[in-house]
This record gives structure tokens, C-alpha cells and sequence, in this order.
């Protein structure tokens, strides 16, 4: 590829589009309606790292820090860095069983909206084809344009297509390699599969030493290739593009995504974490963690089925889906959505595990899915006792809900009042939807035409008070959230 002429065409979009790259032109993006109705989506953590399946998808860098877990375990179980490093696990990925169409079907089975397999995670292997680095699925490991094949998959099935660039971090990951003798010390240049390896850097530090022009330049023309090969309908982005060097080039990349997007007829969405992006430009998304409250814009939670890696390992902590599926009806409740990632083995198998996850997810939502998709916050959206943790990496402990937790959607004439923990004694008191009497004010002023249970044939007994909306079942049993539709007159 010729570089400079593909950044001449980018600086030309740029020019000649509606979007310029900067804050006031992008703040002209409108979170698309197919995103903000989908609610739930499927990230796919996959690559060269699903080879050594050891610690989680850090293994990349780890293996070249010494006195680490994962630097001991490589030396025992490969041979010292030197003679045997991360690339050399590259034709060891070899993705003989990866079948892209039942990877679909079951992200739909799984009543997921939307897919974001990793394009390129920090190791800097990507998984489509590529003109800028042979160090790719299509000329080494599987040999396959995983990507393309997902692409074509996904959108069989209705689905929407996205995709995640983690490659800004590649900047500095397999920096440690440089300390010793490993292989990370042969000569380097543009292209190469270790580039540019810099020093380990103070990582919360924003105004830390650049990456190279040429990087920056690169990061760039990956992330364009992406969205000019594959079309994605979402780019999400992990964290360290919010380094200062990155200021610029973010932008950019964003006005041209938009801009050609709207040559395409299509309405796409960018994911960011922390302040990379003013606010307003994109979509905040919050790692492994949640809002406590409602939001009045659009935001996103990604997270994993499995609490100690994004990749697949022989030892991953699994959650259970109920508390997936809590976690999902907490988050729409706030005008969010949940981005789940699983990890698919190195020969393109999906874990028993992570497979049973999705389907018991899919299972719920196929029967509760009106209470999510294409719903909308109501005036409250939660009412009792447990308090969710706010912030990035929260989710590394289960949270212990009770009967009077209760989480609640609009959608059309009906509110819906998701019980997190449904009660033995089929008792449920909604506080929320209490009558107002004048001197105690509720946030519920409508008339309550019906009260039914998704997913059950029993009709609840029901009564409105001063205090709360009274609800009894007699048969309703359930290990997962139940929902109560309130159809109003």
C-alpha cells in the first residue's frame, strides 16, 4: 500500500465531508437508533494469545516480564524468549475448527443485536487481511480473513456487524522484551510484528514519552483500512487512546468514520473510555463496571463471562448467567447498553462454558426481550436496597440482590418491573408504582389497566396503595430476574 496517498485520501474525505476533525464539527454525531434499541451485543476476544490459553490475554507482554507468572510459566513450559517468542506462536493459531456461521447462529440464539470481534488487540496480530502488515490471519496463522468471514456470517443472521481496534497499546506492550535477552531485541522497523516495542511507561501518565510519527501515522491507517474493508457499524476503542499524542489523530479518524459512513448511507457509533473523546463526539463505554444511577445520554458496559481474562484459558473464573442477565436489566434501566465478550479457544472452538452462558441468556430474553429491546428509561429506574458500585472494574464480585430490588422500562404502553430476585412466597411491593394521595407524591400518575407475567400463564392478584403497587403470584418460581408487564390504559 502506499501510505502517504492513503493519508491524502483521508485528509480528502475529511475535507470534502460533513464532519472536520474536530470537537465542534464532531459534536454534530447522533447516537444511531439501531444501537440505542439493540441493548445487547457479543465482543470476541480471539488470537494469537488463545495458543499459550495461560493467566488472560496480557500474556503477550507478561511472558517478557520478568519474575511474572507468565514469564515463568513460558521459560518451563517453550524455552527461554530468546529462542521461542510471542511470534513464534503465530503457526501454532491455526483456527482449524472456526466456523463463522455457527458462531453467528448462536450470538443469535443468544438474543444478541450486535458483534464486535477484536480486529487487533495490543498484540498487534490482526485478524482480517491487510495491506500495511503481513503479520495477519490471512497470510500467517489460519490463513483465513477472520474478519471478512465473521462479517459475511453475521449479517446472515441479521445481526450487526462492528468491530474493536485495541492496536494504540501495541505502541508500548512488548516493551519489557527489550530488558533482556529475548527476541524482541532483533532489529526493528515499520511493519515488523514487535514495532515499535518502546520502554515501559508510567501508564496513567497521558503526557508520557510519544510513540513515533510513524506509529501514530500507522494506528491511523489501520484503523481507516478497517472501516474501508469491512464496513463495521460500531468501532470501539480501548482505553490508551486518551494519551495526549493521540488528541489529534483520534479526531481525524473520527470525522473520516463518519464522514464515510454517510457517503455509505449508513449510521455508526464510536466507543471510548475515560475522556479520549469530548463528550457528546461518541459513546462512553464503562470496562467491567456500571453507572449506579441513570444516565440522561447513551453509554455502554463491556465486560466478560468470565471475571479473569478476556481470552480463553484452561483456568477461566466463570459468572453465572443470572447474574448477567441482572447485570443487563440494570443497565438498560439506566439508559445503557451491555457489551458481553467471550473467548473462543485457538483451533475456533467456543467453550462449553461460554457457549452454555450465552444460550441460558438467550433463553431469558427470548421470553423477557420486550422489557430490553427497543425500550426506554422510565422516570425511576431502580428502587431498592443494593447499591451498585460505580466505575471501571467493579465486576469482580457478584452482587447479592433481593426481592426488593426492581429495575424498570418503558416500552409503548406498558412499564415493565423486572424483580431481580424473585421472592419464595410470590410477594412483590413496587413502591414506585404507588397511588398518590397528594400528601405523599408517588412518580406514578397513570392508570394501571393489566398486570401480567412474561413467561407465565398465572394472572397476579394486584392492588394499588398509598404505600406501593401490591403484587401476588401463587406459581411463579424462578432462579432469574421476573418480569411484570404493566399495560396502562
Amino acid at each position: 500500500m502506499d501510505r502517504q496517498k492513503y493519508l491524502d485520501e483521508i485528509e480528502r474525505v475529511i475535507r470534502e465531508g460533513k464532519f472536520r476533525d474536530d470537537w465542534d464539527s464532531l459534536n454534530n454525531f447522533k447516537v444511531p437508533e439501531w444501537y440505542r434499541n439493540a441493548k445487547f451485543g457479543i465482543f470476541i476476544h480471539w488470537g494469537v494469545y488463545s495458543v499459550p490459553a495461560f493467566a488472560n490475554e496480557w500474556y503477550p507482554r507478561n511472558m517478557y516480564v520478568q519474575g511474572t507468572p507468565e514469564f515463568e510459566h513460558h521459560r518451563k513450559t517453550y524455552g527461554d524468549q530468546k529462542n521461542f517468542g510471542y511470534k513464534d506462536f503465530i503457526p501454532m493459531f491455526k483456527a482449524e475448527k472456526f466456523n463463522p456461521d455457527e458462531w453467528a447462529e448462536l450470538f443469535k440464539d443468544a438474543g444478541a443485536r450486535y458483534v464486535v470481534p477484536v480486529a487487533e488487540h495490543h498484540d498487534g496480530f490482526q485478524m482480517y487481511r491487510s495491506e500495511l502488515s503481513h503479520f495477519n490471519a490471512y497470510e500467517m496463522g489460519p490463513k483465513r480473513d477472520i474478519l471478512g468471514e465473521l462479517k459475511k456470517a453475521v449479517e446472515k443472521q441479521n445481526l450487526v456487524f462492528c468491530a474493536s481496534s485495541h492496536r494504540v497499546e501495541h505502541a508500548f506492550f512488548m516493551g519489557p522484551g527489550r530488558e533482556f535477552d529475548s527476541d524482541v531485541r532483533e532489529p526493528m522497523k515499520l511493519g515488523d510484528f514487535y514495532w515499535p516495542a518502546m520502554p515501559l511507561l508510567d501508564l496513567n501518565d497521558l503526557y508520557s514519552p510519544a510513540p513515533p510519527k510513524e506509529f501514530l501515522d500507522d494506528w491511523l491507517l489501520r484503523t481507516c483500512e478497517i472501516v474501508d474493508r469491512y464496513r463495521p457499524r460500531l468501532i470501539y476503542f480501548d482505553w490508551w487512546i486518551q494519551h495526549s499524542s493521540m488528541r489529534h489523530y483520534i479526531k481525524k479518524f473520527a470525522a473520516y468514520y463518519y464522514n464515510r459512513a454517510a457517503q455509505w448511507g449508513d449510521d455508526v457509533v464510536i466507543n471510548y473510555k475515560n475522556d479520549s473523546f469530548m463528550f457528546g463526539t461518541a459513546v462512553v463505554d464503562i470496562e467491567r463496571g456500571q453507572f449506579a444511577e441513570a444516565k440522561p445520554y447513551f453509554w455502554q458496559t463491556d465486560t466478560s463471562v468470565a471475571r479473569n481474562s478476556w481470552g480463553y484459558t484452561e483456568h477461566n473464573d466463570y459468572k453465572t448467567a443470572r447474574e448477567i442477565i441482572c447485570d443487563l436489566v440494570d443497565i438498560v434501566s439506566k439508559n445503557g447498553t451491555l457489551l458481553l465478550n467471550i473467548g473462543p479457544r485457538a483451533d475456533g472452538t467456543i467453550p462449553d462454558e461460554d457457549r452454555n452462558i450465552l444460550l441460558e441468556i438467550g433463553r431469558w430474553l427470548k421470553v423477557n426481550g420486550e422489557a430490553v429491546y427497543n425500550s426506554k428509561v422510565w422516570r425511576v429506574a431502580a428502587e431498592g436496597p443494593t447499591k451498585i458500585q460505580e466505575g471501571q472494574f467493579t465486576d469482580g464480585k457478584s452482587k447479592e440482590f433481593t426481592p426488593e430490588d426492581i429495575r424498570f422500562t418503558v416500552n409503548g404502553s406498558s412499564i415493565y418491573a423486572t424483580v431481580l430476585s424473585y421472592p419464595d412466597d410470590g410477594k412483590v411491593r413496587v413502591k414506585s408504582l404507588a397511588k398518590a394521595d397528594g400528601s405523599h407524591p408517588s412518580p406514578f400518575d397513570g392508570i394501571i389497566k393489566d398486570i401480567s407475567v412474561l413467561g407465565f400463564d398465572e394472572k397476579p392478584v394486584w392492588e394499588r396503595t398509598n404505600e406501593a403497587l401490591n403484587i401476588t403470584t401463587k406459581n411463579v418460581k424462578s432462579d432469574k430476574p421476573v418480569v411484570f408487564k404493566i399495560k396502562l390504559e
